[in-house]
């Protein structure tokens, strides 16, 4: 008789005994692979993957393709009909061009003021160069120019250099009627006054201060030519509102009734 223990063995003698596997060293555990699924699909390299993101969007409804169409369409759209992030790219381009321009401007302007300062004459400010009823107005304006400019990074010949140009200005532009010129010469004559009065001597300087404003005032006549101190008056004439006319609606006569007596008949006459 067969042992029962025989019985049992039986069917699984050819099974590996994987407790056996898995203790021997030289025959590890071998499980079968995982199913492939979305998570092992093999990463696409960068550079395919941006040539498939630029073919994707030159494509029709694609986002470089309505960008495009955005630009070829903007010339016959016009200003106000193209896309919008068009008039915000040609806003700042303009923008950018106008500071640059303002820089480069500036930079040349403030170079050429220099060089006009640097080859500004020298004029003998303090001393008495000048003759006649010009010098009790020139020389006191002379004398406090040299005498408050000595701390300054300019000459005093070059500040009154710049003095002669601001009441020029003030003069013509004021003549061409000019706001901001008629401001200037406003502000040149009072400072000018103001200078001659401060610089003269102590026993001329009423003589020389009353000059200095009858020389500005008759300057004035060029330079504030057509203003007038009159006070303006406007008068408003409002026209009368809309006049509504009464309407009176006449309905129109009436038809006259319509005989349908046919023509053959006619009435009984007594002969």
């Amino acid at each position: 008789m067969a042992d029962h223990n025989d019985r049992d063995q039986a069917p699984n003698a050819d099974q590996p005994d994987f407790l056996q596997l898995g203790q021997n060293e030289q025959e590890p555990f071998n499980f079968p692979p995982p199913p492939a699924g979305e998570y092992q699909k093999p990463k696409q390299p960068q550079l395919a993957a941006a040539r498939e993101w630029w073919d994707h969007a030159w494509e029709t409804g694609g986002f470089l393709h309505d960008r495009w169409e955005d630009l070829r369409q903007a010339p016959e759209l016009g200003w106000h009909s193209m896309a919008n992030w068009v008039k915000a790219a040609i806003g700042l381009a303009g923008i950018c061009a106008v500071i640059i321009l303002l820089d480069t401007a500036t930079d040349v302007l403030a170079d050429s003021i220099r060089h006009l300062l640097t080859a500004v004459p020298h004029v003998q400010v303090g001393t008495d160069t000048s003759d006649g009823v010009f010098a009790v107005v020139d020389q006191p304006i002379r004398s406090y120019i040299a005498a408050h400019s000595a701390s300054l990074p300019i000459s005093a010949s070059t500040v009154y250099t710049l003095w002669q140009v601001v009441g020029l200005f003030g003069l013509v532009g004021g003549f061409f009627r000019s706001s901001g010129a008629r401001l200037t010469w406003t502000a040149f004559g009072a400072s000018s006054i103001a200078m001659v009065y401060s610089a003269a001597p102590a026993d001329g300087r009423t003589i020389a201060t009353g000059l200095a404003v009858l020389a500005w005032t008759a300057a004035s006549a060029f330079a504030l030519r057509g203003l007038s101190l009159r006070p303006t008056f406007f008068t408003h004439i409002h026209n009368a509102g809309h006049q509504i006319e009464p309407h009176i609606h006449i309905p129109a006569p009436a038809a006259p009734p319509v005989d349908d007596t046919p023509d053959n008949v006619h009435p009984l006459t007594k002969r």
